[in-house]
């Protein structure tokens, strides 16, 4: 079984981990303070948020 891949949100923030879409926020606030709470949980993973409005990722 395959999973489905998440599209990338028209606008406001998505949360990628490991190259995939896990969330999305409306703020770029409550993106980034997901994201860190994730890398403080799991610093192996690979986390960046994804600006829809700018179509640009931002490493955590």
């Amino acid at each position: 079984m395959v999973a489905a891949t998440r599209e990338l949100p028209a606008s406001g923030y998505g949360l990628e981990v490991d190259g995939r879409l896990k969330a999305e926020f409306a703020t770029r606030d409550g993106a980034r303070a997901g994201g860190e709470e994730l890398k403080r949980r799991f610093p192996m993973l690979q986390i960046r948020i994804y600006d829809a409005q700018t179509h640009a990722r931002e490493e955590i």
